[in-house]
């Protein structure tokens, strides 16, 4: 293999496929980047055997061929060459790279022991616009499970219909459900997809409104963006029931301003931070007022925000974190706090958009 390829088109292409490196393997090879070249393109590719990513950049290919590099070291290594034209030559277990008036050499693994790429068939599909789909992981990611006790809520639940996309995800405490209408589908099913590669997805696309298309070939998904490609296996096992967590009936619901909601929570949790008290913060809702306040060994605070009550009024505690990173990712002038008691589930969701976003947490029992 010989090519010739711009830095930072290379440097660009090596900081998308490290991501599916993995960080130790009892297989060495697959803590390397295979290099591909043939027809004017280089192609870059990093696989863990769960997630494969690829990209693809021009290059004047002198010679085809292939080659596995050190993904870490060589991603170290072209960081420092991201202005110069770079011609890569592979001979051998050793690959020689040419910059300006220098060269560097590293050694490579066998690339025939490199795994294949899943190569998926377009037997189904489904489009949302890019956009949409940013949306449904900013809204969702941040509360799936990581406990390896659960390996089926170690991802995304993607519910795909004739007309919209639900995406669920719970770790136990909290679940967050979001829907998106579809663009077009020839699928109908159930899909649960590793955070971990709905994360990388998210990272590629633009917001935007131009098509994103998402294919699925028995366990496998795939996802192409302008010149990446990411693969995933899909999580096997059955998902929990959610119908059966949502509640269906609330008596008290609390309208609060969601800018001063979260300016509040944000300054409680600074002390409430205490391995003691589990980040409690305690509501305390009145008519026209709620409360919200934490104590600990740091210090305490009192925070008394204007709200509109429907229902009786009620205490209720719980962990501040699980509602810091709910309102960061909610973009809205209002949420509404569905309550039904102090030892029931919360349900919160912008106004007005109960049936698109919501958002259940737990309580936490106060002493």
């Amino acid at each position: 293999m010989k090519v010739e390829c711009n830095g930072n088109d290379l440097c660009e292409a090596v900081a998308k496929v490290i991501k599916a490196v993995p960080a130790r393997s009892t297989n060495p090879v697959l803590e390397g980047i295979k290099l591909s070249a043939e027809d004017g393109t280089l192609t870059l590719t990093a696989t863990d055997l769960e997630l494969s990513i690829e990209h693809m950049i021009r290059a004047n290919v002198i010679e085809s061929g292939d080659a596995v590099v050190p993904g870490k070291l060589f991603g170290d290594f072209v960081k420092k060459l991201t202005s110069q034209t770079i011609v890569l030559t592979a001979n051998g277990s050793r690959l020689k790279i040419d910059y300006e008036r220098s060269e560097g050499e590293f050694g490579c693994y066998p690339s025939e022991q490199f795994p294949e790429v899943n190569r998926i068939e377009d037997t189904q599909h489904f489009e949302l616009k890019n956009a949409d789909l940013k949306d449904v992981v900013n809204k969702v990611a941040f509360s799936v499970c990581t406990d390896d006790a659960h390996p089926t809520l170690k991802g995304v639940l993607l519910e795909i219909n004739d007309s919209e996309v639900v995406a669920v995800t719970t770790d136990g405490y909290r679940l967050a459900k979001c829907v998106k209408p579809v663009l077009s589908t020839t699928a109908s099913t159930s899909i649960t997809v590793p955070v971990r590669a709905v994360m990388e997805i998210s990272r590629l696309l633009s917001d935007n409104d131009d098509p994103v298309k998402l294919n699925l070939h028995k366990n496998f998904l795939m996802v192409q963006v302008d010149s990446t490609t990411i693969t995933t296996r899909l999580i096997d096992g059955t998902f929990v029931n959610y119908r059966q967590i949502i509640p269906q009936h609330f008596d008290t619901q609390v309208y609060i301003p969601k800018n001063l909601f979260e300016d509040a929570i944000d300054r409680a949790v600074l002390m409430a931070r205490s391995e003691k008290n589990n980040n409690l913060v305690r509501f305390d809702i009145a008519q026209t007022n709620m409360t919200v306040s934490s104590h600990s060994e740091a210090g305490n605070v009192e925070e008394n925000l204007p709200v509109n009550t429907d229902g009786a009024d009620l205490s209720i505690s719980f962990n501040a974190r699980y509602f810091t990173e709910f309102l960061h990712c909610m973009n809205c002038e209002t949420v509404v706090l569905n309550l039904t008691n102090s030892t029931s589930v919360c349900v919160v969701s912008p106004v007005g958009g109960l049936e698109d976003y919501i958002y259940l947490v737990l309580p936490v029992r106060s002493v």
